[in-house]
């Protein structure tokens, strides 16, 4: 059996919308403040850092969060720069 195929009756857990939205919020309040585990026993609600891992992954694919040099995790995501860039010409990929 291959490693990217589960075995029969094995569960894997996705986040749900409100969870990810609750680490979304919390890393935006807290933004450099904890380390990755301490940032998820801090967490509001308890979520298992299995999920708490695959949430992180999916923030950084986005690029919502980034870890600094120290391992803490900060919020980057900047949709007003984002939407300033984009629309200058100067800046377009042709």
């Amino acid at each position: 059996m291959s490693a990217s195929v589960q075995a029969v009756g094995s569960s894997v857990r996705s986040p749900t919308l409100e969870t990810i939205r609750m680490v979304e919020d919390f890393i935006r309040e807290h933004s450099g403040e904890y380390k990755r585990k301490a940032l998820c026993k801090a967490l509001p609600r308890g979520v298992m850092y299995q999920t708490f891992r695959q949430i992180l992954e999916y923030l950084q694919e986005s690029a919502k969060v980034g870890i600094d040099a120290e391992g803490k995790v900060c919020w980057i995501y900047n949709p007003a720069l984002y939407d300033e860039y984009i629309g200058r010409d100067d800046l377009r990929i042709a």
